[in-house]
């Protein structure tokens, strides 16, 4: 072989040796810094695809663990105001059992205070009922979150022109926080404006006045859930035409939809959920012949033994619905429960799988980084012994 100086051939090879252990040793070092095998889909686009869709399960898993525990903190609301609904209705049979003595005489003053009592006990289990929340959703009323239904013709709606002399439109009904069911409108004179829904709730607002010119008013029947807000044109709104107008067949029902169930993303994947149930728990709901509410309407629902006997038997079947429903709110929770370790285990599984996949092998990158460095130092020698390889050629010339 010649010995050539204008081309180094010794000296090409050992350089494109050393640019090969470079970008060796870059992705070895690239690997260590990130932990990850696969940091681009050139290092391997099978795996990353497969690493990207379990790493979308493992978050997806953890958030439905999430899901999950607010599910049960959500039934634990329900369940702790249950709690207290059952004190309350101890308290009444405690009562009625006292009333039902012969001691006190049919309608007693004693016989009415005790009555006293268990009116307000009646109303505070409606109001417990009516109070109880979680994230704006009424838990024990039977409807979740209300929504307004009915037609323009015969109910109600945003939209609906009160037209009785001068015009005042409604431009609002709120009803998220109402129970399903239709409320009727009805005046009881001058001023007033009742609305009662079908389960005999009711509330009456007094002492409206007439609508000022373009004049907007909220008419808010907070113990349902309901308010409506109307907004009157340049002439004004009288309040007589307005409450005309309200009880008229054409817009004297608020028609109100929803359902108690509640869907719970319990999974990764579209279609994975579970429903829970919250029921209607107030006292026209509850008793042996859901009449609770019927039969304590004043304070003399037990002003003879014989209303106290029949209101002893009904509270046992208050008691008994009370039961069912902490029950069933209490089996949800302990399901719940299952299923936010099964979804631990599937996270652990799964990072474990993608992590095989997905992350660096650090023992082995170090080997290899160990073996690119000794390689990267030899290279580095040979090419410079390689460029020294012309200089013999000197010596001819020298010669």
């Amino acid at each position: 072989m010649g010995m050539q100086i204008a081309t180094n051939i010794a000296a090409i090879n050992a350089q494109r040796n050393l640019a090969n252990t470079g970008v060796k040793m870059g992705k070895v070092l690239e690997k260590l810094s990130s932990g990850y095998r696969i940091n681009r889909a050139a290092d391997d686009a099978a795996g990353l695809a497969i690493s990207e869709k379990m790493r979308a399960q493992v978050r997806g898993n953890q958030q439905a663990v999430r899901n999950a525990q607010d599910g049960i903190s959500m039934l634990q609301t329900g369940e702790g105001a249950l709690d207290e609904v059952h004190g309350i209705l101890q308290r009444m049979r405690e009562l009625s059992v006292q009333a039902a003595n012969g001691t006190y005489a049919d309608s007693s003053a004693e016989r009415t205070s005790i009555g006293q009592e268990i009116n307000q006990l009646k109303q505070e289990i409606d109001r417990i009922a009516g109070a109880t929340k979680f994230n704006g959703q009424n838990l024990l009323t039977g409807t979740l979150t209300g929504t307004l239904g009915g037609a323009t013709a015969t109910d109600l709606i945003v939209g609906d022109q009160l037209t009785t002399t001068a015009v005042a439109a409604v431009t609002k009904v709120e009803v998220a926080g109402a129970k399903a069911q239709t409320y009727t409108f009805t005046s009881g004179g001058a001023g007033s404006l009742t609305l009662t829904g079908t389960d005999g709730s009711a509330q009456t607002l007094s002492g409206i006045t007439s609508l000022a010119a373009n004049e907007t008013r909220t008419l808010n029947f907070s113990n349902l859930g309901v308010s409506i807000t109307v907004q009157a044109n340049a002439s004004g709104k009288v309040v007589a035409d307005m409450i005309t107008d309200l009880t008229a067949a054409a817009d004297d029902t608020i028609v109100v939809s929803g359902s108690g169930a509640a869907s719970l993303q319990v999974g990764a994947n579209s279609g994975d959920s579970l429903s829970i149930s919250f029921v209607n728990m107030q006292t026209g709901q509850l008793g042996a012949g859901s009449n609770l509410f019927t039969l304590i309407t004043d304070d003399l629902n037990v002003d003879t033994q014989a209303k106290a006997s029949t209101l002893i038997s009904e509270l046992d079947g208050a008691i008994q619905d009370v039961n069912a429903q902490r029950g069933t709110l209490g089996a949800s929770q302990n399901r719940l429960e299952h299923v936010i370790r099964s979804l631990g285990v599937a996270v652990e599984n799964l990072s474990a799988a993608e992590s095989r996949i997905r992350d660096a092998d650090v023992a082995d990158l170090s080997s290899s980084m160990v073996s690119q460095q000794i390689l990267q130092q030899a290279g580095i020698s040979v090419l410079s012994q390689a460029n020294q390889a012309p200089q013999a050629a000197l010596a001819l010339l020298r010669s």
